[in-house]
């Protein structure tokens, strides 16, 4: 080549990079080579960006990858790797077939070139993977809310894109919000609007009477030499008794501090017995953990007015106050209650017989029923599940007192709820309601070994009604007595002389007078007599009651009757042969051992002998000489019965019958001179397998019908003699 280099002298495997350097030695002033030169320029700008390139051109164009790996032209140019611009090796893609052979100058820091790819591999796994709230049409829908707010919120021209195309889409969505809205429609992933809720404030806690006098590092002390203890004392069912407190004051001599151990019922509300032991013992609680406390002494200083400052402090809320005023004047409270405030009756220290304490009058509103309804009581025993015990009961009898706190109460409240206390002994909440019933008159609600709930009743009426309605029936007769007078003045008297007798008539018509002679001669009858009277038109009730069955019963054994008696007619038991086999005893007794030891049996059931078991019988005596008929008749009688007609029908000879567990086995000779019968002459007299099923029915049928008619006879006797009874009391 003139004017340059012989490029076609070298070998053909020279990199892009080798050519590059040996024409930029060469240029010259050959415009070719110049514009030559910035062709391989740019090429090798590209290839550093793309290593394949710098492969492809490593190779010649007429052979693959592979034949230009297998060359012996590489020998040549790793002789000179102890040269500075020396191709290298490096890794190769799995795919590649031949080596990547740099120098190392073109080596390109991965590192670096790696970091942003990386990135952009985040990025593009966000944008699609599944992630809750990041697409989908609520996400679009908060888009363009989005996009919507900040157009009304952005005052400059900067912020408002001239080119909306890009948001076709999201305007879509907003039309079909804007068309939701215009039409009034509901889409499914629109949310309801947001409710106003309550939280529920936390309890704050309250300080102790305990951080509240004592010092705090004395408290701490107390506490720690607390956690340490072992041994406590045991409150009962019966809670804070007089027991417990002088164990509680014996331990505070040798220590100052006790633990006491609660069971229920004060063991479900903890803040309830630390104030009952601390208004007991007068000491202070100083450490609580489940169902133990820990009461410290006091010292020298502390008094029980102390004490009594922290309960002081604590305000009741307006339920305990309303229940307090609804118990006030009741009773003496009970101190030792279990259960939140306010504090009910004690029952057991009201007085057990009052004077002059009597039922309260009852009368029930017009067009109403004393007696409640299902719904009605349902309805009542909710309400009483929210009313707070009034009373707290633990004795069985004289409960007039307590009547009478029950009989003020309602006054005030439909419902009075009693409480039976825990630990009492030999309580019986049945014969409590039982008694309560009966002095009030209420109504019981509900009543378990926990609660007895009563209430007053619809007729109920308080003392200051009962009272109103005393002197309204007072001021009603003295006006009836009043009309009746003045009506007696006003009548003209009629003289009328017979037999020179003079004679005085009072016309009685309309008045008074006439409806109490009326009354007295008609309508007026003896308590007693009623009873008598109401006792007799049951009883006559009854006993017509009673016939009418028995008629029917009658009618029924008629008809029963009579269908027996037809499947009666279509059986003819054939009578016994009077030429019969003689045995001696040594032959019975062989036949029956023979038989008992036999292991097939016929089975005789509720149809009795007819031509199956005959039939059967037959085909046993076919095999054997003794066949066992086993029946279940428990009347020794009618097994006899069943074993004559047997031999009767069979021309057999009975051998024995024998009682095992089964029932009764009926043994049965074929006889010396036996021939099996022809199935017809079997058939002639006896009934078949259906009739004798229909036969065995009407039997059974009809001895039930006689055994409930003979009933219906006693009952109606009874209830005769019952009114004949009844009279003769009467006159």
């Amino acid at each position: 080549m003139k004017n340059g280099i012989d490029i076609l002298s070298y070998p053909r495997f020279l990199s892009v990079s080798e050519l590059f350097v040996l024409l930029s030695c060469n240029l010259g002033e050959n415009p070719k080579l110049q514009t030559f030169n910035q062709m391989l320029t740019s090429l090798l700008l590209s290839a550093r960006a793309y290593p394949s390139l710098i492969i492809n051109s490593s190779l010649n164009p007429n052979q693959n990858p592979s034949n230009a790996a297998k060359s012996p032209q590489f020998d040549q140019f790793r002789e000179k790797r102890g040269l500075s611009d020396a191709a290298m090796k490096v890794p190769t893609a799995p795919w590649m077939k031949g080596p990547l052979l740099l120098r190392p100058d073109e080596i390109v820091d991965t590192e670096k070139r790696n970091k942003p790819r990386k990135v952009e591999e985040k990025t593009f796994k966000a944008l699609n993977r599944r992630e809750s709230g990041v697409r989908g049409k609520k996400a679009m829908k908060k888009i363009v809310r989005n996009v919507e707010k900040l157009d009304e919120g952005s005052d400059s021209e900067e912020t408002h894109m001239d080119d909306l195309s890009e948001f076709e889409y999201l305007g879509r969505i907003s039309e079909k919000i804007e068309s939701k809205d215009r039409f009034g429609g509901k889409m499914p992933w629109d949310r309801e609007e947001e409710r106003f809720i309550m939280r529920r404030m936390k309890k704050e806690r309250v300080p102790t009477t305990a951080e509240l006098i004592l010092d705090e590092g004395l408290l701490n002390r107390l506490r720690r030499e607390a956690s340490k203890m072992r041994k406590w004392v045991n409150v009962r069912k019966a809670g804070v008794t007089e027991t417990v407190v002088n164990e509680i004051r014996l331990i505070w001599k040798l220590k100052e501090l006790a633990m006491v151990r609660f069971d229920v019922p004060l063991c479900r509300n903890m803040e309830r017995a630390q104030e009952i032991i601390e208004m007991k013992t007068g000491g202070l609680v100083v450490l609580s953990k489940k169902e133990f406390l820990v009461v410290y002494r006091g010292g020298p200083s502390y008094s029980s007015e102390e004490t009594r400052s922290g309960q002081d402090e604590i305000s009741s809320s307006l339920y305990e106050r309303e229940a307090d005023r609804l118990l006030d004047g009741l009773g003496p409270r009970y101190l030792d209650w279990w259960m939140r405030r306010p504090f009910p009756v004690d029952a057991d220290l009201l007085p057990q017989v009052v004077n002059g304490y009597r039922t309260p009058s009852r009368r029930c509103p017009p067009n109403t029923r004393a007696k409640l309804s299902d719904e009605e009581l349902t309805y009542l025993r909710n309400i009483a599940q929210a009313l707070p015990f009034h009373f707290v009961l633990g004795r069985n009898h004289g409960l007039q007192g307590l009547a009478s706190a029950i009989v003020k109460l309602w006054e005030k409240c439909i419902i009075a709820k009693i409480a039976i206390k825990w630990g009492a002994l030999n309580t019986n909440n049945e014969e409590m309601a039982d008694e309560l019933k009966h002095l009030t008159g209420g109504v019981l609600i509900l009543r378990n070994k926990y609660l007895i709930i009563l209430y007053r009743g619809k007729d109920f009426l308080s003392d200051e009604v009962t009272d109103l309605v005393d002197d309204r029936e007072r001021l009603l007769r003295g006006y009836q007595h009043f009309e009746e007078t003045k009506r007696e003045g006003d009548i003209e008297i009629l003289e009328v002389v017979t037999d020179g007798k003079q004679l005085k008539e009072t016309s009685k018509s309309g008045t008074l007078l006439e409806f109490q002679e009326l009354q007295r001669k008609f309508g007026e009858m003896e308590t007693r007599n009623l009873e008598t009277e109401a006792e007799k038109a049951r009883l006559e009730k009854e006993l017509k009651s009673q016939e009418h069955k028995l008629s029917i019963l009658k009618s029924k054994i008629e008809k029963s009757t009579m269908e027996l008696f037809k499947l009666n007619s279509l059986w003819k038991p054939s009578e016994r042969d009077d030429d019969i086999e003689i045995f001696t005893n040594e032959e019975r007794e062989c036949l029956r051992r023979i038989g008992l030891k036999m292991s097939s049996s016929l089975v005789l059931g509720r149809r009795g002998v007819f031509v199956g078991i005959m039939e059967g019988l037959h085909q046993h005596w076919k095999h054997r000489e003794v066949a066992k008929v086993i029946t279940m008749q428990k009347i020794f009688s009618r097994v006899v019965y069943t074993a004559k007609s047997l031999e009767a029908e069979s021309n057999g000879v009975l051998i024995s019958i024998e009682k095992l567990k089964e029932g009764h086995a009926i043994l049965i000779y074929r006889g010396k001179n036996y021939k099996r019968p022809s199935s017809k002459l079997m058939a002639q007299n006896l009934l078949t397998k259906r009739k004798a099923l229909q036969r065995s029915v009407a039997m059974q049928r009809l001895g039930s019908l006689k055994f409930f008619a003979y009933q219906r006879e006693r009952v109606i006797e009874d209830l005769k003699l019952s009114l004949v009874d009844l009279q003769d009391s009467a006159f």
